[in-house]
């Protein structure tokens, strides 16, 4: 049976991950609305990452005799001034949730709950990749100037992306 503490802070965190989701759903729109599908997919794929990162926690918390308690997710923000701002503000949120998954990585080793100590690991190696993609494209925005046939290059490269469930997930 997992403690009362670790279940309240994984509770946050599916409302958290499932924020993320909508987010990126948003996100997915305004690309569409500014004519850019590969980005649109993009950010789709996203959506649908942070709906199984969400489903993953509440799934572990259900396994461990936890009660899942589902709050409302916040609006998102649905407009932009520039792709960059998009991912900008990508790379933030998720600077935002790697500070959210140590807090339940450090709460975990307080209270010497090693199984969710050992999910943490899964999901904080997840959040290496999820900026280091975040900082990979606003390079690559900044190096073509977000604009012209670089920005085709990469809507084309983005619309190929699909969701692939990791495995042993």
């Amino acid at each position: 049976m997992i403690n009362t503490r670790l279940e309240e802070v994984i509770n946050k965190q599916i409302n958290a991950e499932l924020y993320s989701a909508y987010l990126y759903l948003s996100m997915s729109a305004y690309f569409e609305s500014i004519n850019l599908p590969g980005f649109a997919n993009w950010m789709r794929v996203q959506f649908e990452e942070e709906q199984f990162h969400g489903l993953k926690f509440l799934n572990y918390l259900v396994s461990r005799g936890g009660r899942v308690s589902l709050d409302a997710i916040e609006k998102p923000q649905f407009e932009w001034n520039s792709v960059l701002e998009v991912f900008e503000q990508t790379l933030e949120h998720e600077k935002h949730v790697t500070s959210l998954l140590n807090n339940i990585a450090d709460i975990a080793e307080e209270e010497k709950d090693r199984a969710t100590r050992n999910l943490m690991i899964w999901f904080i190696d997840e959040q290496v990749e999820e900026e280091g993609n975040a900082e990979k494209i606003i390079n690559e925005l900044k190096m073509i100037g977000g604009e012209g046939h670089g920005m085709l290059m990469l809507d084309r490269e983005f619309a190929t992306r699909t969701f692939v469930p990791p495995v042993g997930a």
